[in-house]
């Protein structure tokens, strides 16, 4: 039989000692050690008398030592490396000092060791190695900081941070700290920030200096850190970089950094968007908490741009429950996914349904009974819904609010908040005579003491499916051309978050049977934006062309907010107006739209088919030229 060899013990890995803490450590004990001598000499004045203090001197000192070595060990002062020391660490080596202070005089009276030793040396001590302790690890840090960061720093590209406070402080030394930038000045246009230094870089001028200070100092690019401030300050910051030929970079969204989703030092390219927005929407916060916590809220269309943006709105007042009423698959999945991971806590309810089916509604609304249904279950691109498609934009946007409005009704929603659309006036294409016809649904359907139908007219909104930014982006990045339909079309813009709140404060406002008129502040040419998205991208017109395409079908070149014979009352809130629009279809009209919408597609001219219960309708062949646009605005106000 062979023999059974013995088991060998089994090999650990250990992690090599590190020296960097053992001479921590020695360095930390030997400090404890010397602080006593370093204390009595002090105390007689840089002479310590000879006798018995000398010998005290010594007594102390080799007391103190192994005492604070197992108080440091104990403790675990060396997890960390000085090159990172912190306040914390800090707060550990105080903490030490203190158990130090309180243990090694106790030391010396318990085993009664001779040598006399001042009294005031039991305070001094403690101060001397705190000092040493802490004074050292920041020493050292500074030190090897400067090494690590100095000279890299004087390669990286310069740089100037716009905008002086807590955003630029935070910046700064993020910039600090990396290879890529190298701030040299901050420009503010307060007078009380010229000259001073903030994190070690001074303040050296206004924002129009910077052309100057662009030549001056060698720039390729600048970065705004104004999160919080007005698009018109950031967009003057932008033009004047681009005009001085730089890149614009940008810290992320204030919001964006109170949620915590991204870190100031996520700087991104300036977008369109950040110049285009608009001044804080201020709401009614109390009354839309009275209105819409613990109750039932339905959204249709809510995998929109419009609808989902409403969802999340009206999650942060805290529904009873939250209802999406979507058609489109994919868009309601991937709503119900953004809320299951961003917003676990609000009751919601994801509903697959057409607003044309009369069952499912009824059956959608007996079921959850809703208190308000916002409807933003539209067809709103206006070339496709032109043609071959406006049979379809005619059924969905006029057929389908009517039987939701009517359901909601018999089943006693209190309001029904319709989301139109300034095609709607004047209506020069099928899609907005079809949400003009929507609108007057809403007025016929208003009966005292009944369902409150409420609609809110807004253009065009920031970032939507189809909207004209994203395509630009796409062609921008392809190298051009940038597609525009005439060099004098002009919309209105407004962001999506804007737009939903305002939504809400109109729809917490209404009495029944007003049409709410939103704020959109003055129209931009849209050959405007596309030279601004070239010159953000750092690129100019002649390497990117812009071509003229004509206008496409049912286009106008200015939409407006009010129809011929419209004007607005104020309300108060400064972003909210009241149309004082004509009266809605009358009962025989109504019955009238009805059998025309339930019945075939007519085989005769749709157009004509539609100006009959919309007489402003004109379709658009020989569009208004936009210099009377503003005077007919200004007139109907």
């Amino acid at each position: 039989m062979a023999p059974i060899e013995q088991e060998k013990p089994l090999k650990v890995n250990q992690a090599p000692l590190d020296y960097r803490r053992v001479l921590a450590f020695v360095h930390d004990v030997a400090a404890s050690a010397l602080v006593w001598a370093l204390a009595i000499w002090l105390r007689f004045n840089l002479e310590i008398p000879p006798g018995g203090f000398r010998s005290g001197v010594v007594t102390a000192m080799l007391v103190s030592a192994p005492v604070h070595a197992a108080i440091f060990l104990r403790l675990r002062l060396y997890r960390g490396t000085w090159r990172y020391a912190s306040i914390p660490d800090l707060q550990r080596i105080a903490l030490a000092v203190l158990l130090g202070a309180l243990a090694t005089p106790t030391a010396l009276v318990i085993f009664r060791l001779d040598g006399p030793v001042p009294r005031s040396a039991f305070f001094l001590a403690p101060v001397l190695l705190l000092m040493t302790m802490g004074g050292s690890r920041i020493v050292y840090r500074a030190i090897k900081e400067r090494v690590l960061y100095g000279s890299v720093r004087l390669s990286g590209e310069p740089v100037l941070v716009i905008g002086a406070g807590d955003t630029a402080f935070n910046l700064l030394k993020e910039i600090s700290r990396g290879s890529e930038w190298r701030a040299v000045g901050i420009l503010d246009d307060d007078p009380g920030w010229q000259g001073r230094v903030l994190s070690g870089v001074r303040v050296v001028g206004n924002v129009g200096n910077l052309p100057q200070l662009a030549l001056r100092f060698g720039l390729r690019s600048v970065i705004i850190a104004l999160p919080a401030a007005a698009a018109s300050v950031r967009r003057r910051a932008a033009e004047l970089a681009g005009a001085a030929g730089l890149s614009v970079l940008t810290v992320p969204s204030f919001d964006d950094m109170l949620s915590g989703k991204v870190q100031i030092s996520q700087l991104r390219k300036i977008e369109l968007e950040d110049l285009l927005g608009r001044e804080q929407v201020v709401l009614d916060d109390e009354g839309l908490h009275q209105f819409l916590t613990g109750k039932v809220v339905m959204v249709t269309g809510a995998g929109g741009s419009i609808g989902s943006e409403l969802c999340r709105q009206i999650a942060r007042y805290r529904p009873k429950q939250l209802l999406f009423f979507e058609l489109n698959e994919l868009a309601l999945y991937s709503l119900e996914q953004e809320f299951a991971a961003q917003r676990p806590d609000t009751p919601i309810v994801c509903l697959i349904g057409d607003v044309r089916n009369r069952e499912r509604t009824d059956a959608t609304l007996a079921r959850y009974r809703p208190s308000v249904v916002f409807h933003a279950a539209a067809y709103k691109h206006v070339p496709l819904m032109e043609t071959d498609n406006a049979w379809e934009a005619v059924q969905n946007n006029v057929l389908g609010t009517l039987a939701l409005a009517r359901a909601c009704a018999r089943h006693g929603v209190e309001k029904f908040v319709l989301v139109s659309t300034d095609k709607a006036v004047n209506p020069a294409n099928v899609m907005g005579a079809t949400k003009r016809l929507a609108e007057q649904v809403c007025l016929a359907l208003q009966v005292a003491d009944h369902t409150r139908f409420i609609t809110v007219r807004f253009g065009n909104v920031l970032g939507s499916a189809g909207s004209v930014i994203p395509k630009f982006r796409e062609q921008i990045a392809r190298g051009g051309p940038v597609t525009v339909t005439h060099p004098q079309i002009e919309r209105y813009f407004m962001s999506i978050p804007e737009a939903a709140q305002l939504v809400l404060q109109a729809a917490l406002m209404g009495k029944g049977g007003e049409i709410f008129v939103l704020e959109m502040g003055e129209p931009v040419k849209i050959v405007d934006l596309a030279r601004d998205m070239i010159r953000l991208s750092g690129l100019a017109e002649q390497d990117i062309k812009i071509e003229f395409i004509g206008l496409r079908p049912g286009e106008k070149l200015f939409e407006e907010l009010l129809a011929d014979g419209e004007h607005t009352l104020p309300t108060p809130h400064p972003k909210l107006r009241i149309a004082r629009a004509a009266p809605g279809l009358s009962k025989e009209g109504l019955e009238e739209l009805l059998r025309w919408i339930e019945g075939p597609e007519p085989d005769a001219d749709l157009n004509r088919a539609l100006a009959r219960f919309v007489p402003e309708y004109r379709p658009a062949e020989h569009p208004l030229e936009p210099a009377a646009a503003p005077a007919q605005r200004a007139a109907r106000r």
